[in-house]
C-alpha cells in the first residue's frame, strides 16, 4: 500500500478533454511510451522545467496511488531516478485534488511549498523497482 499522492502535470485543455471522456489519455509522449508519466513531489520542478517550461494554465493533478493497482509501476528513468509510471486508464475519478500553477516572471512554475507537497506525497516506493 502506498502513501497519499503522486502527481501528473497536465495542460488545462487536456484536462478539459479528459473530463469530457472520463479518462486522461496523456500526451503524445505518453501514448508513444505506452504509459502515463507521473512524478513524486521531489521530481515535479525538474519535470515542469523540461516538459512544460512557460506553459500557461498548467495543472498539478494529485493522484492517490492506491487507486491505480498493479498497473502502477516504479521504474528507473531520467538521471537514474525511480519514477511512477501508470500502464492503465487514468480515470478522472482517480484525481483527488487539482492545483492550477502560476508562472513567475521568468516562465517558471510556482509550486505549493515543498513541505505541503511532501505532506501529501509520502509515497512508499518499492524496494526493487523495475529497471527499464
Amino acid at each position: 500500500m502506498y502513501g497519499k499522492s503522486i502527481y501528473r502535470l497536465c495542460e488545462k485543455k487536456d484536462w478539459d478533454d479528459a473530463l469530457a471522456l472520463g479518462v486522461y489519455r496523456g500526451t503524445e509522449l505518453d501514448v508513444q511510451d505506452g504509459y502515463i508519466h507521473l512524478s513524486t513531489a521531489e521530481q515535479l520542478i525538474e519535470t515542469a522545467k523540461i516538459y512544460f517550461f512557460g506553459a500557461e494554465h498548467l495543472l498539478l493533478l494529485h493522484i492517490n496511488p492506491n487507486n491505480l493497482g498493479d498497473e502502477l509501476r516504479w521504474e528507473t528513468s531520467r538521471n537514474g531516478q525511480i519514477f511512477p509510471h501508470f500502464y492503465g486508464r487514468l480515470n478522472t475519478e482517480f484525481i483527488h485534488t487539482i492545483t492550477e500553477l502560476e508562472l513567475d516572471d521568468e516562465g517558471v512554475h510556482i509550486f505549493p511549498k515543498q513541505n505541503e507537497l511532501n505532506e501529501t506525497s509520502n509515497v512508499n516506493k518499492p524496494a526493487n523497482p523495475i529497471v527499464s
